[in-house]
């Protein structure tokens, strides 16, 4: 493993991490495989210390200002900032981080929180931003749209009836967020989906200078549940107690083999928190020590914040201090040389 911090390759521009481009993958390979020879950089297979990056939903859709769900934070450029420091870390520590695994919040139109699923007695859609409970299922104030059936159900209306009640009540039994009618996001196929240019050049740049291929974790594209953790959708059963999804046992087993994980994304507030939270389950049930196995990069994630309307900082900080109190460390991407040893 190579500890030493390395300079920022030139072609690296941090006024360019807002915008949306396209990333000269073979000039930025034959750069890559140049830095490894310059640099000493050798294959991550060589690492008796192996050290992975998880990088949560750094999309478009999350980190593009304009873009459906932009994560400001309170600066109002969260996302933006975090990512210029995320690129540079990974620049840096390139001989240092072994591999690096992305999720990625995937969606389609017709999902249990987008508008279209729900209508009302007059035929209109939720706004985003709704929430939706137990008892205005219950009461028929939103119900689930027969025309979205085929799609999902095999047209079977009333069985996707019968699931949205009970899954708004497993939400509530279960202390979860209520039901969140969002925008549509992350659509499959759109450009929202993608990663952010600048930090999908600094993971590719790893892939060749490292010879590691980066792992992507596509999440949420389940129809009937959401999926803030990539770990653990929000519902794993149906009405009639039949399994319509599970936990993601692969990607827990390969996340606790590094020496160290290292975690940054977006948002904070949501899934950054659920997906640690998630992680921090499986650890307990195996040995509360692997906590220590894990570091934050504080700035490197932000908290949903919609001024005037809300602000999911203060929420993101307690699970923050709750994870640290479990073992787990609260570090700063440009403090990397203190702690990634």
């Amino acid at each position: 493993m190579n500890t030493h911090q390395l300079p920022i390759p030139t072609f690296f521009e941090p006024s360019k991490v807002h915008e949306v481009w396209r990333v000269p993958y073979q000039q930025r390979a034959q750069e890559a495989a140049s830095w490894a020879h310059k640099y000493n950089i050798t294959p991550a297979n060589e690492d008796k210390i192996r050290v992975g990056l998880l990088l949560i939903d750094v999309q478009n859709t999350f980190c593009i200002p304009g873009f459906e769900l932009f994560v400001g934070g309170r600066s109002g450029t969260g996302a933006v900032e975090d990512n210029a420091r995320l690129c540079e870390f990974i620049y840096r520590n390139l001989g240092g981080i072994s591999a690096i695994a992305a999720t990625m919040d995937t969606h389609t139109a017709m999902q249990i929180f987008h508008p279209v699923f729900w209508i009302n007695e007059a035929g209109d859609h939720p706004a985003p931003a709704t929430l939706i409970t137990p008892e205005e299922v219950a009461e028929g104030i939103w119900k689930v749209n027969p025309a979205v059936a085929p799609s999902i159900s095999d047209g079977d209306a009333r069985l996707l009836q019968n699931h949205a009640l009970h899954y708004v009540n497993q939400l509530t039994q279960h202390g979860k967020y209520p039901l969140t009618v969002w925008p549509y996001h992350a659509m499959l196929g759109g450009i929202s989906h993608a990663l952010v240019s600048a930090v999908e050049e600094a993971v590719f740049f790893h892939t060749i200078a490292r010879n590691s291929q980066a792992r992507f974790e596509i999440k949420g594209n389940n129809p009937l549940t959401e999926n803030y953790s990539v770990l653990h959708p929000e519902v794993l059963t149906g009405v009639n107690g039949q399994a319509i999804a599970r936990k993601n046992t692969e990607l827990i087993q390969h996340l606790l083999k590094f020496d160290k994980l290292i975690v940054a994304g977006q948002a904070k507030s949501h899934c950054v928190a659920w997906t640690i939270d998630d992680l921090l389950t499986e650890i307990k049930s195996i040995d509360s020590n692997l906590a220590q196995k894990i570091y934050l990069l504080e700035d490197c994630t932000s908290s949903v914040v919609i001024p005037d309307i809300v602000d999911y900082t203060e929420q993101a900080e307690a699970a923050f201090e709750r994870f640290a109190a479990a073992g787990m460390h609260l570090v700063k991407s440009t403090q990397a040389s203190d702690w990634l040893v």
